[in-house]
């Protein structure tokens, strides 16, 4: 049902400015960004359960904490990355939008290095 919330206020914002577009374009880049980011803070509400969930996971599974967080880092430089390249786009800026994608992409890959090196090192340690 959240889905459906979340379409409607999706369409229902992209009428509208297309409705004002004709009218005053400026601030139909504003109603694009204003729905944009009400969506993003109705996701965030969903990262709790998310987050519920991975503690859950982590009380299952032999997990450390750090693994853990670094999912959620990864997870949150993920959507936010997403959002912001996004909205760069829908305003007509899209070699800042690109930039934006890059900056997230290598910070998925710092944040994820431990984990990596991690990796490595338990396979080293098996094949000798």
């Amino acid at each position: 049902m959240d889905m459906m919330k979340i379409g409607i206020l999706g369409i229902a914002g992209i009428l509208t400015a297309l409705f004002i577009k004709d009218v005053k374009p400026q601030f139909a880049v504003f109603i694009s960004m204003a729905t944009c980011i009400l969506i993003f803070f109705y996701a965030i509400e969903k990262l709790t359960f998310l987050t519920q969930t991975l503690e859950t996971l982590k009380n299952y599974i032999a997990l450390k904490d750090s693994y853990l967080s670094i999912l959620l880092k990864i997870i949150g430089i993920t959507y936010i990355a997403d959002f912001s390249s996004n909205v760069c786009k829908d305003a007509g800026y899209s070699a800042i939008a690109g930039q934006i994608e890059i900056f997230g992409k290598i910070s998925i890959f710092v944040v994820s290095a431990p984990v990596l090196m991690a990796l490595l090192d338990t396979i080293h340690d098996f094949m000798s």
